[in-house]
C-alpha cells in the first residue's frame, strides 16, 4: 500500500489517501484537552458491510492502543534494547581503545501486538524516516517518511506511508498507529518541555 497524509502540518488530524487514485483510506481525528492530546481515533472510510468505521484508537494519557475492540497497554506491546547513549570507540596510536558515550540514543524499539503476531523492529533515520523491519532487520515491512527539512522553493512533500504485502495482511492498522505514535514522540522530543503542555 502506497499512501500519503493530506494534512502536512498535523498527521494527527488528517486523511490517509491512496497514492494511486487519491481516494481516502483512513481518517485520523484527535481530541485535545488543557494538558495536551487525549485520544486519536482511526476511522476506516471504506468499512466492510456490517462493520463499524471506528477501527482503532490511541489514548495518549493512558498510553493504550485499541484495535478492533482489543486494548493493550504500551508497555505490553513495546520493548526497547540497547543503550541510552551511543557508544563511540577511538583508537589512539600506541595506546588502547578509548570508549566514549555521546549524546543520542542507541536503542532499538521492538513492537508486537500479541504473542501470535510478528515482532517489528522500528528504526529512525533522518534521510529515510521510520522503517519497520522483520527477521533481525533483514526485510522491510513498512516505511513512513516525513519531510524534516522544508524546501526553499516549492511545496514540501506530504508524509508518505508504504506497507508491504506482508504487513498489510498481518498488522496494517497496528503498524500505521505505531508509525504515527513514534513520529509524534520524535517531534515532541525536539520541542522544549514547557511548550508541550500547549500542543
Amino acid at each position: 500500500m502506497e499512501a500519503y497524509f493530506d494534512n502536512k502540518g498535523n498527521i494527527l488530524n488528517a486523511c490517509i489517501r491512496s497514492k494511486r487514485d487519491k481516494s481516502v483510506l483512513y481518517t485520523l481525528k484527535t481530541t485535545f484537552g488543557l494538558s495536551g492530546r487525549k485520544i486519536t481515533v482511526f476511522l476506516d472510510e471504506n468499512p466492510a458491510p456490517g462493520r463499524t468505521a471506528h477501527v482503532a484508537s490511541l489514548n495518549w494519557r493512558d498510553k493504550t492502543f485499541e484495535i478492533l475492540g482489543q486494548r493493550r497497554n504500551l508497555s505490553d506491546i513495546r520493548r526497547t534494547e540497547g543503550r541510552f547513549f551511543k557508544k563511540h570507540e577511538f583508537i589512539v596510536p600506541g595506546t588502547h581503545v578509548i570508549n566514549t558515550y555521546a549524546e543520542g540514543s542507541d536503542r532499538t524499539r521492538h513492537w508486537r501486538w500479541n504473542s501470535e503476531r510478528k515482532e517489528y523492529e522500528l528504526l529512525f533515520d533522518d534521510d529515510e524516516g521510520w522503517k519497520a523491519t522483520l527477521n533481525g532487520n533483514m526485510s522491510i515491512a513498512a516505511r513512513f517518511l516525513v519531510q524534516l527539512r522544508p524546501h526553499l522553493f516549492g511545496k514540501p512533500d506530504p508524509p508518505a506511508l508504504h506497507l508491504t504485502k506482508t504487513a498489510l495482511e498481518a498488522d496494517e492498522v497496528f503498524l500505521i498507529l505505531v508509525m504515527i505514535y513514534s513520529e509524534i514522540k520524535r517531534q515532541d522530543s525536539t520541542v522544549p518541555r514547557f511548550f508541550l503542555r500547549f500542543r
